[in-house]
């Protein structure tokens, strides 16, 4: 039968040994096309009749005379037996050709006829099935599932119920030494993390991590894509234990006018309106003029935490690190990890016998978490000399602090600290932005000011920082999770010209990035630099490139800070939102 070869044909393909029958017919309904569609491709059904040249209702007429006229003539010769006395088992020629009859007969009737019973039955199920409408296939299989196993799959012993198999799992025939490591992982024999090693091909690793992950958790894969990307790449640097890779739109924002330059500000996101109220914001900011800038400091900080026996002797090392005389040796020291990285200061913070020690370093073009936390370890290694009852509890203390809000970071600032300001004209506030100045400096008082300090805000002075930082970092390679100081930001709005037109800077301490390492070497984060004039490291002015993409972050939030204030002031969000926000797409198909 051929529904029935090919649920075969998908267990084995699964690898997962024999399936309860549930879960067979299932698959070979997902992996099976509409039968109008295929029947032309598939090898007919064989039947008994095959063998015969007549029709199938003549043969079947023909065994059915024969068995019964058969089986009335021996026992007809059995009964004269009986009565004559005669032996069963003397038996003639015509009996034994009778005999021969009825057991060929019988054979017919019983095997070919009941499988091409079996066979059209199930044919006909098949064909209803895959007539059903896709809307209803998910209903089908819950119902499948509800009766349970057919009688002759019924076992006493104790086993778990039967997996349901996503319908869009779709299960491929994979060459024969990738479903051996295949089997292998799914067996548990073969870590997943190993397979780069192992194989020595990043792309077949992350195809064969794929397909296990699809047969061990019975879910679908389909939509996450695998092609086009070149996983050596990412080995060791970016992330371990790939199958595949997600999609997100990149726009662009500008020209934005910082500095006297023109740049075209590159945004992944999936957000809508974000983009285009951006770029509004652009076009105001180039309308009047463009925008400046300040670089106020350059330097990220890491912070270990060490232990002693007593507080008095923590105070001791605390005074050591701050004293001017030994800075300079300690800075030789640091400085070794790197070419790039030069120690600027030590700030410690004491709590009771623990010591907290804030190391701040330049780091060339690199966002330099690892150069300085290679150089805070030489650091360390060389202090142990003449301390060596300093206990180092751990290499960061959350005194950096990194990844998370803290006041240390808008106070002190780290990475780069960036001020960017625009006189935006009384007539732009109002063709372009659709406003006035008097409302936005009121809206961004009661906001942005006394509405994040009624919150309790720390670093969250402003409308939406956030949502531009991370869209960029995304689109650069940059690391995603430093959005949360980074998007530490103080907007401020002030009327000029006798308040005819606006005064709007933000003051970004703490902006966290980087044009070389990490995810900036992908294709599409390198493109995206590119696109700015900052791929890579500057081989002028080590730095420079970075510095540059941090003035460029926060002349985009200026830009949307001033766009989304003026949408709010002039009730213009919820429409805007509407318009731009809202997928035109019918749900209800969607979800079908």
């Amino acid at each position: 039968m051929d529904a029935r070869r090919l649920s075969e044909k998908t267990a084995t393909v699964e690898g997962s040994g024999p399936q309860p029958r549930q879960r067979q017919l299932h698959n070979s309904s997902t992996k099976a096309v509409h039968p109008n569609e295929n029947q032309a491709n598939l090898p007919p059904t064989p039947r008994a009749s095959d063998a015969f040249p007549l029709p199938l209702y003549l043969t079947n007429g023909i065994f059915f005379t024969l068995f019964f006229s058969v089986a009335y003539f021996l026992l007809l010769r059995w009964r004269d037996k009986i009565r004559t006395s005669t032996p069963l088992h003397v038996v003639t020629l015509s009996e034994i050709a009778a005999i021969f009859t009825l057991i060929a007969s019988f054979i017919y009737l019983l095997g070919f006829f009941g499988i091409d019973f079996v066979q059209s039955f199930n044919s006909r199920t098949s064909h209803e099935a895959w007539d059903v409408d896709e809307d209803n296939e998910q209903f089908l299989i819950e119902e499948n599932t509800r009766r349970g196993p057919c009688p002759a799959a019924l076992d006493l012993s104790i086993s778990p119920p039967p997996k349901i198999i996503d319908p869009a799992l779709i299960m491929k025939r994979m060459p024969e030494e990738d479903e051996e490591v295949i089997k292998s992982v799914v067996d548990g024999t073969v870590p997943a993390y190993s397979l780069e090693s192992r194989l020595g091909d990043c792309n077949r690793a992350a195809m064969i991590r794929r397909e296990a992950l699809q047969r061990m958790t019975g879910r679908s894969l389909a939509g996450l894509p695998l092609d086009g990307f070149d996983y050596t790449s990412i080995l060791g640097q970016c992330c371990e234990m790939p199958v595949g890779y997600v999609q997100i739109p990149v726009g662009i924002a500008g020209p934005l006018l910082l500095d006297g330059r023109e740049y075209t500000v590159p945004m992944a996101t999936t957000e809508g309106c974000l983009v285009a109220s951006t770029n509004r914001g652009c076009k105001a900011i180039y309308a009047s003029g463009g925008a400046t800038s300040a670089l106020l400091r350059d330097g990220m900080t890491r912070a270990p935490v060490v232990r002693f026996g007593s507080a008095k002797r923590a105070a001791e090392l605390k005074f050591y690190l701050e004293n001017p005389v030994n800075f300079e040796e300690l800075a030789v020291v640091f400085n070794r990890s790197s070419r790039f990285a030069r120690l600027q200061s030590i700030q410690c913070a004491m709590a009771g016998k623990n010591l907290y020690m804030r190391f701040t370093c330049s780091t060339g073009d690199a966002m330099g978490m690892n150069m300085v936390s290679k150089g805070v370890q030489n650091v360390l290694d060389y202090l142990q000399n003449d301390f060596p009852d300093m206990d180092v509890m751990g290499i960061s203390g959350n005194f950096c602090s990194d990844k998370k809000p803290a006041a240390v970071n808008w106070i002190e600032g780290r990475g780069k600290s960036v001020v960017c300001e625009a006189i935006i004209k009384e007539e732009v506030v109002r063709k372009v932005l659709k406003t006035t100045v008097s409302a936005l400096v009121e809206l961004n008082m009661l906001k942005n000011l006394a509405g994040s300090a009624v919150a309790g805000a720390l670093g969250g002075f402003n409308a939406h920082a956030s949502n531009i930082v991370s869209a960029i970092y995304i689109a650069t390679g940059q690391d995603p999770a430093q959005n949360v100081e980074s998007s530490h930001c103080l907007t401020m709005m002030e009327p000029m010209n006798d308040g005819k037109d606006l005064h709007i800077s933000v003051t970004m301490p703490s902006i966290e990035v980087g044009t070389v390492g990490g995810g900036t070497q992908l294709a599409s984060q390198s493109a995206c630099l590119n696109l700015l004039g900052v791929k890579g490291a500057n081989k002028d002015s080590a730095g420079s490139n970075a510095r540059l993409l941090a003035t460029i972050v926060a002349g985009t939030v200026l830009a949307g800070e001033l766009s989304l204030m003026s949408a709010l002031a002039a009730g213009q969000l919820v429409n805007s939102h509407m318009r731009y926000n809202r997928s035109s797409k019918d749900v209800s198909k969607a979800a079908s």
